[in-house]
């Protein structure tokens, strides 16, 4: 008697790639504040539910200092140092500044409005349901930073360097990332097809755990040829 042969049901390999993970926004909400009385940020300071506006810090030393329920208006921070600062529940809003010093600072639940900032370094810095929304930024320095539901949203970053960062369901919307550097970072559920303008300097092959758009492929190809070494004529 021949054997009976048993056909199963060949699985399919495409398996649909799952979604990329959507960033947590922030949800502040600002108790009633005490205005700012003046003087200078004091280092290891200890500001909670204070609103500052118009206040001029250029050059002065709040290394350590925490800012907790707090609302910055139309502050200046040229030269400012912030380092290590903690900057928790709190909105920022037109703030300005040319060399400011935020290096190791954590930032967690908070809203960045229309700031105009160059030269800001954040390297070493911790974000985590930050919303950056309109405004400026050129030569952002968050080397090994480490983002963490991150918005950028509507705002143009000029020369960012994400170099060695870690970003993890981190988002860019409608807006500008000109030269960014992206050397040894890790990217998880990045998503770049919201961003208007895209390119990218260096650390192109570290788009692994990013999403981005046809249009964007396109726009790319150039500097994937150069990474592999293709010539394109």
């Amino acid at each position: 008697m021949a054997e009976k042969r048993v056909v199963r049901p060949v699985k399919s390999s495409s398996a649909k790639p799952a979604a990329v993970k959507k960033a947590r926004r922030p949800e502040v909400r600002l108790p009633p504040l005490a205005p700012w009385t003046g003087g200078e940020l004091e280092p290891d300071g200890d500001y909670d539910g204070v609103e500052f506006t118009a206040a001029d810090f250029t050059g002065q030393d709040g290394g350590g200092a925490t800012f907790m329920d707090c609302a910055l208006e139309g502050c200046g921070f040229d030269e400012a140092r912030l380092t290590r600062a903690r900057v928790l529940d709190s909105v920022l809003t037109g703030i300005r500044g040319v060399g400011t010093d935020l290096a190791e600072a954590t930032l967690r639940d908070v809203e960045v409005v229309d700031a105009r900032l160059g030269g800001v370094q954040l390297h070493g810095s911790v974000l985590e349901r930050v919303v950056v929304r309109g405004g400026k930024i050129e030569y952002l320095n968050l080397r090994k930073a480490r983002l963490k539901d991150v918005v950028f949203d509507g705002c143009v970053l000029v020369e960012p360097d994400f170099g060695g960062a870690r970003l993890d369901r981190v988002e860019f919307q409608g807006c500008v990332v000109r030269g960014a550097d992206l050397t040894g970072a890790v990217l998880t559920d990045v998503d770049l097809r919201g961003v208007a303008e895209l390119s990218i300097a260096r650390g192109v092959d570290r788009l692994a755990g990013a999403v981005i758009s046809p249009a964007q492929l396109f726009d790319l190809a150039p500097a994937f040829a150069a990474e592999i070494g293709v010539r394109v004529e």
